[in-house]
């Protein structure tokens, strides 16, 4: 393990690596089969729909592509309907993602890419206009208001 420093922080140089793979974020909904066809009807696969008793029902599904998957239900998470935010979808053509889930009904935002000119984040309509990757993004929500964030990565950074 890593050494503790007086502040109690951990030397992260002398930590031994260790796999850790992030397979499941929780996402809270009001309406689990209204939750369940909207992500089947975005092309997302079925991988559990798990029921023991009127209080607790889980469904797992799982982007196209994906090693994470997400969770929802009754009995799952006690955070509020729609509270999770900001959660990213990477993709390769965010045009044509766009396009894809607009055509299936879902509101998406116009695409933005971000400026730090100031040293604070800005947000600026229309694709980053170098076209480099993990700059252009879009947003849409699920039907109880949790919040996903498109991201276009067409060559990922080294060691990705």
């Amino acid at each position: 393990m890593g050494t503790a420093k007086q502040d109690g922080a951990t030397n992260v140089d002398e930590v031994p690596a260790m796999d850790m793979n992030l397979e499941v974020v929780v996402m809270p909904v009001a309406d689990v089969d209204r939750a369940l066809r909207f992500y089947q009807g975005l092309g997302w696969r079925l991988d559990a729909d798990y029921e023991a008793g009127p209080e607790f029902r889980i469904v797992q599904l799982t982007p196209p592509g994906s090693g994470c998957s997400v969770h929802f239900g009754r009995g799952v998470t006690p955070a509020a309907a729609g509270s999770a935010q900001g959660m990213y979808l990477v993709v390769q053509d965010l045009d044509q993602t766009r396009a894809r889930l607009m055509s299936q009904g879902v509101e998406v935002s116009e695409i933005f890419h971000r400026v730090y000119d100031t040293g604070a984040q800005e947000q600026v309509d229309g694709p980053d206009p170098n076209g480099r990757s993990y700059n252009s993004y879009a947003t849409f929500s699920d039907p109880d208001g949790n919040g996903w964030l498109l991201q276009e990565v067409r060559v990922r950074l080294p060691g990705r």
